[in-house]
């Protein structure tokens, strides 16, 4: 979660580029624009909100992924 509040700060602080960040970050750029993307859609802007900790932004940028019930999964070929 270091990385992500490192991309945050130097895209809307410093106002850099994606490849930019992912240069000085050892990103590439399609992971600051999915860190991006995820921080868009959880709908939090710079700066973080005060008391958001690590835990609780990977909570908030990465979900769990949706749990299928195993009685409706498809069955393999």
């Amino acid at each position: 979660m270091r990385k992500i509040r490192e991309v945050l700060r130097l895209r809307f602080a410093q106002g850099l580029s994606q490849r930019a960040i992912g240069h000085s970050l050892g990103l590439s750029a399609a992971v600051v624009n999915t860190y991006l993307g995820r921080t868009r859609l959880a709908g939090l802007s710079w700066p973080l909100p005060e008391g958001l900790d690590d835990a609780q932004l990977e909570a908030l940028l990465c979900p769990p992924p949706h749990q299928v019930a195993t009685e409706r999964r498809p069955l393999p070929d």
